[in-house]
């Protein structure tokens, strides 16, 4: 519980017992709950979308403010590494440059762009799922399952690569970063990460949503290869483009099988 709850103080806004500090330590062993974090994310921009669409004409709206109860509830953590790492590898050429970029709090114009059509894809694709099935189980698994994906695909990034920077570094703008994950708790991770998607393949029957798995790995291992080619390493930021990036690719994944069955 008290690793439990240390993921949950770093990754969201939730609150988390007093008695939970900010121990690197605790932080690194804590990362197994990621994905369990993202299935909380997910479940209150589901519920978030729910309320809308009684509230609401299901519309823009909802699909809106679910998006915005995500972002609100992680504090915009992951959308600040994208955007970060779109400023970061769009301005610099070297290692040094790249790592100087990211830790600056100011967003450049690779950032702002990356930023803004990064969430113009996620709402497009989000409408898209949610306008053509109606609400219910397998919508929120679908929605709840990406986030939980996201966020396995960022661990195993923690796995694959070296911490970039040459040590911890107290000037960061989100400290401590995990660094290091064993076997067993990659294994059990991945466990909370498949989940949701297990899940949704047992309700609704349908083995073809673990084709799904392919083009996030395929992400997974660009991903891999780019950070390792030009900062020999992950950061913070590198792990929070990692999520955004493969939260979007499972929601085009099922907007794509959606429109293959049309």
């Amino acid at each position: 519980m008290h690793l439990f709850f240390t993921a949950l103080m770093f990754y969201t806004r939730l609150p988390a017992p007093k008695y939970i500090d900010h121990s690197a330590d605790a932080l690194n062993r804590a990362t197994v709950f990621f994905p369990l974090i993202g299935i909380i994310v997910g479940g209150i921009g589901v519920a978030t979308y729910w309320l809308g669409t009684v509230l609401f004409p299901p519309t823009f709206l909802p699909v809106l403010f679910g998006m915005v109860a995500t972002v609100w509830v992680t504090g915009a953590f992951h959308e600040d590494g994208f955007a970060d790492v779109c400023d970061g590898f769009g301005g610099g050429w070297t290692k040094e440059q790249i790592l100087t970029i990211m830790k600056d709090s100011r967003l450049g114009t690779y950032g702002t762009i990356g930023l803004g059509l990064l969430l113009a894809v996620k709402f497009f694709a989000l409408q898209a799922l949610l306008s053509v099935e109606a609400f219910g189980w397998t919508v929120a698994l679908k929605y709840v399952s990406a986030h939980s994906l996201s966020r396995l695909t960022a661990v195993t990034v923690i796995r694959a690569l070296p911490y970039a920077r040459d040590e911890p570094d107290d000037t960061a703008k989100a400290k401590p970063v995990a660094q290091g994950i064993t076997t067993s708790q990659l294994v059990l991770a991945a466990l909370l990460g498949l989940l949701p998607l297990l899940a949704l393949v047992v309700y609704t029957s349908l083995w073809i949503y673990l084709l799904f798995l392919i083009p996030l790995a395929l992400v997974r291992w660009r991903l891999v290869r780019f950070f390792g080619k030009w900062i020999g390493g992950y950061t913070g930021d590198c792990l929070g483009a990692t999520q955004q990036l493969a939260e979007v690719i499972v929601y085009l994944s099922f907007v794509s099988l959606l429109w293959v069955s049309i």
